[in-house]
């Protein structure tokens, strides 16, 4: 691997870090101590979040992608080039139009965590409605399949690592932070109140 490259890993490792890292503690800190809502509001503390994990996620993507393009050429699976591109094609559709299909299920706010802003009954109900019918987390599962899909088109070995890596690292998130919150609203909205 060429300097280069070493130096597009590591941005990348550091990218996907920084958003599963900073966004999980931005969402702990929120839920335990309200620090987005509590000076700035729940529409307020959304925004201001929002607006800062949108910067980290793009960053993520470009990283991602910067990679791939500065080690393509570098996965030798002994098929054509016309094959890979096929194949990663197709993964690229079936994964944005899953994450695309689930986002619009959840609404745009809740692609963003909202409900670690806004905690009612609405923003904790269970919505078993578009691919929630078939699979319990859509986007962290299926919805990377267009990660693989860069990497096999870009025929990118370190891309196809990275890839493995952003989706290990996004379902730790999900188990470490996102999992146990929704659990917890639904514990609180589903228990009667007390007199």
């Amino acid at each position: 691997m060429t300097a280069l490259a070493t130096v597009a890993l590591a941005y990348y490792v550091a990218s996907r870090l920084t958003y599963v890292l900073f966004i999980g503690v931005a969402l702990r800190r929120q839920e335990r101590d309200e620090v987005y809502t509590r000076r700035h509001g729940v529409e307020g503390g959304f925004r201001r979040f929002r607006r800062i994990a949108s910067l980290v996620m793009a960053n993520d993507v470009l990283a991602f992608a910067l990679l791939c393009l500065l080690t393509r050429e570098t996965l030798a699976l002994g098929v054509s080039g016309a094959v890979l591109i096929a194949v990663g094609g197709a993964l690229i559709l079936v994964g944005i139009a899953v994450k695309v299909w689930a986002a619009r299920t959840l609404g745009a706010r809740a692609y963003y965590w909202y409900n670690f802003f806004a905690t009612g009954p609405r923003e904790s109900s269970v919505r078993l409605a578009g691919p929630y019918r078939f699979l319990a987390n859509p986007m962290y599962t299926i919805g990377y399949l267009q990660a693989y899909g860069f990497a096999l088109i870009t025929e990118s070995l370190p891309g196809l690592v990275a890839a493995a890596f952003a989706q290990a690292a996004i379902l730790a998130f999900y188990y470490a932070v996102e999992r146990p919150h929704f659990r917890r609203l639904v514990r609180q909205t589903a228990a009667p109140p007390r007199p």
